[in-house]
């Protein structure tokens, strides 16, 4: 098999989990890089391109959720966040700061190459070249950004996956079920929390949105003037 391209950083304190990481994934032909905290991860993205982060929440120095934040603002490379296993908590708040996935610790090696594949394989499914107007908001697919009353706001792969398939369907009520489905978030409470960053980027007045709506019982919906 050819070795793939997708180059790879893994973030993390613990010895012990990057060099597994890194066997496991390099076997698996991908192109890995480590950095033991946020400040090694830093540099070697100022010089390095990276096509997915994997990064631990809990290391010493700035954290991962601060980490998140700082990447995104910067660049939307995905991101997926390793956290305490059974912190529902933990994982909402990496969502909201604009992490791509997240995977409870411990995990298999098998079960975070699937969730790689799987943020690969939605990445290169989006249309690239589309630009939309909601309302007030112009989205642009390809620079992954919304603006907003002059305020540039980034979307996250999640987000993207959403916008697409709303838009391509206007009108059409989409169950919580549906949307996990698309963005690959499993858990409610995450899917509204992802309904929610949306709106904030989309809506003039997102506790009262006009566009992306709640249908009470059913689901939510997008309505394009």
């Amino acid at each position: 098999m050819e070795k793939s391209n997708l180059h790879i950083l893994i973030v993390d304190d613990d010895n012990r989990i990057r060099s597994l990481l890194k066997e496991y994934l390099s076997e698996n032909n991908y192109i890995v890089s480590t950095a033991e905290n946020a400040d090694s991860a830093k540099q070697k993205l100022e010089y390095l391109k990276f096509d997915i982060l994997i990064l631990d929440v809990m290391m010493p120095g700035q954290n991962g959720y601060d980490l998140t934040k700082e990447i995104k603002q910067k660049n939307n490379i995905p991101i997926i966040l390793l956290t305490a296993k059974g912190e529902v908590e933990d994982r909402i708040k990496g969502l909201e700061l604009g992490a791509d996935d997240y995977i409870g610790k411990p995990f298999e090696p098998k079960e975070l190459l699937l969730r790689i594949k799987n943020i690969i394989k939605n990445k290169n499914k989006i249309n690239l070249n589309s630009k939309y107007t909601i309302g007030n908001a112009n989205i642009d697919l390809n620079k992954m950004t919304i603006i907003l009353n002059n305020k540039i706001k980034k979307i996250n792969i999640s987000e993207k996956k959403i916008l697409i398939e709303m838009l391509s369907n206007p009108g059409k009520t989409y169950s919580r079920e549906e949307i996990g489905k698309i963005s690959g978030i499993i858990q409610e409470r995450s899917i509204d929390v992802l309904i929610t960053r949306l709106r904030q980027k989309i809506e003039s007045s997102p506790k009262n949105p006009k566009y992306l709506q709640t249908i009470r019982g059913s689901g939510y919906v997008l309505w394009i003037e």
